[in-house]
């Protein structure tokens, strides 16, 4: 099973470090989305069954409780739009978003940072304004990574930073300032989140290149460089060089950058104990009571009184419908498809990976030779990526943690990574993890106490090479209808940038159709409506209004003109 989840030829070099048979794996559970419930979605009880279900009826559902669906709602409210239902599956929010606690700290199960928004992202700034992450026009900082930001594991020994500086000769060095002089030339083009990227036919075309590619007609042979390169494959698309496609790989690093000059070091990050936990939970708090997590949506589909869902409770019996002027599907794309086939949905393009996570509960901190510990912990030579420590923001550098590690699975073939995934129990994931982190840290097993794992069978949309379909995936949002559409999987990249915007984006739609079916309602009445959605809009946004109009004025050159992608 080692072999199976880490490859033949790395699982061979564990095998003959170790020697003597390491100790049995701690306790520990194995996790992961409900998919007792979620396979209901595959082949659910027809439309018929639901004849003589309770209906009830609200202006706006939304269908998705990850990141999202919780920024369309957060969106709503702060427009004004109280009447709304946010639907999901899961008894808990935010998708791979999502964080867990022990006794010591919080801890991510998912995406766990943040790059610094620039000022053109108005709403993202916004949000942090009102988190208490940004004031004015400077993020806090106490969420500022602190350093050492990271090191890496190369050849026996931790040294800062990610690139392997020990030893890289003249060429190498040569090799890396040119990648990031071509990088840099790229800076103005790309941006987050990508719909305000560029989409000119010359910039298309690198879509139709790997990754793998485009560093080959660049020149690009130097085996670190090379190695950082797929690094950053793996690390945010769950894919190798020779899968990802080039356009994709450029917006890597030029979207991450606000200067030219930081085409590799990229924008600051912000971070919680918890990951993009934090902002998944501000968001729900927000949102409040209009959540209804243990609700399968099954199908979803327009008829001439309203949007109609089809609800499933969460003992796959109980049944209910749902009428909405607008819904929201914030689901992943092919979950969509599913939920409401009329609509046609492309599918194309939309290939989804397998991750495993796994957190490790430490009573102390295992020795390692080199650098001193970090927040981000890279190794070179393995599959996996490596582990964030979730105490690190906190300044605590001794004693018991949680480190969180990350095993991607990069199949060619998504659904064969899914297997191997699903082949694997706690024990086989536990051994992996231990196994990958001992050559590090040969005194691991002193220190582990449990190895908690999540099996995330569709973690990620992945941009593979023609993602973009010549363009054509940036017009995948636009609403169908009554049916609106949200979800980083619009975008081909799974960044929580995306979700918020596309959350954002598909809430000012019904925001906007709405408010002009009040026009219409009449004069007197329109006044009236009007102003209590003004008012409500003000009073929801007031803790955020003052640093957030400072930021659009800073913004307002950038955003003009910007194009709204459907």
């Amino acid at each position: 099973m080692l072999r199976l989840l880490l490859g033949a030829p790395f699982a061979a070099k564990l095998l003959a470090c170790e020697g003597a048979p390491p100790p049995q794996p701690p306790e520990g559970a194995l996790l992961g989305p409900d998919h007792r419930l979620g396979h209901r979605l595959r082949e659910p009880p027809p439309r018929e069954a639901w004849r003589d279900a309770p209906t009830r009826r609200v202006p706006v559902a939304i269908v998705g409780g990850g990141p999202a669906g919780l920024s369309a709602g957060w969106r709503l409210l702060r427009r004004g739009e109280r009447d709304f239902r946010l639907f999901e599956l899961e008894p808990a929010l935010g998708g791979t978003s999502r964080s867990g606690e022990s006794a010591l700290t919080r801890y991510p199960w998912g995406a766990h940072y943040l790059p610094v928004p620039p000022t053109s992202n108005v709403d993202l700034r916004g949000l942090l304004v009102e988190m208490g992450a940004f004031h004015r026009s400077e993020p806090a900082e106490r969420l500022l990574v602190r350093e050492p930001e990271s090191r890496v594991f190369y050849r026996g020994f931790w040294y800062p930073g990610l690139y392997p500086w020990a030893g890289a000769s003249e060429e190498d060095l040569a090799q890396l300032a040119r990648f990031e002089a071509r990088v840099a030339a790229q800076v103005e083009a790309f941006q987050i989140p990508s719909a305000r990227s560029a989409r000119d036919p010359a910039h298309l075309a690198l879509d139709r290149l790997s990754a793998a590619q485009w560093l080959d007609e660049g020149g690009f042979t130097s085996p670190r460089l090379r190695w950082l390169a797929r690094y950053a494959c793996r690390d945010d698309y769950g894919l190798e060089l020779e899968e990802t496609s080039a356009w994709a790989f450029v917006f890597y690093w030029a979207a991450r950058a606000a200067r030219p000059e930081q085409a590799l070091e990229g924008s600051e990050v912000l971070t919680w104990p918890e990951g993009n936990g934090a902002i998944v939970e501000h968001l729900a708090g927000v949102i409040g009571d209009r959540v209804e997590t243990g609700r399968a949506v099954v199908h979803v589909h327009e008829t001439p009184e309203g949007v109609q869902l089809l609800l499933l409770r969460a003992d796959g019996e109980t049944r209910e419908r749902v009428v909405a002027d607008h819904a929201i599907l914030a689901v992943p794309r092919f979950v969509a498809a599913r939920l409401a086939p009329e609509l046609g949905l492309e599918l194309d393009g939309y290939e989804v990976g397998a991750w495993a996570v796994a957190n490790l509960h430490l009573r102390g901190r295992p020795p390692g030779r080199g650098a001193p510990p970090a927040w981000d912990n890279v190794l070179y030579d393995s599959p996996a990526l490596g582990y964030v420590t979730a105490t690190h923001q906190r300044g605590r550098d001794f004693g018991p943690t949680v480190w969180t590690w990350y095993l991607p699975f990069t199949d060619a073939d998504a659904e064969a990574g899914r297997r191997r995934l699903f082949e694997a129990e706690h024990a086989d994931l536990a051994d992996a993890v231990l196994a990958d982190l001992r050559r590090p840290h040969p005194e691991l097993d002193e220190h582990v106490e449990r190895v908690d794992v999540w099996r995330w069978g569709h973690a990620m949309v992945q941009p593979r090479v023609g993602f973009l379909r010549d363009g054509a995936r940036f017009e995948d949002g636009r609403p169908r209808g009554h049916v609106h559409l949200a979800h980083s999987d619009l975008s081909g990249l799974a960044l929580f940038e995306e979700a918020f915007f596309h959350g954002v984006r598909a809430a000012d739609e019904v925001w906007d159709i709405r408010r002009g079916a009040v026009f219409q309602i009449g004069e007197g009445a329109a006044d009236e409506a009007g102003e209590e959605a003004t008012g409500g809009a003000a009073e929801a946004t007031e803790p955020a209004a003052e640093p957030a109009t400072e930021d659009a004025t800073e913004a307002s050159g950038a955003t003009t003109g910007a194009e709204e992608p459907a």
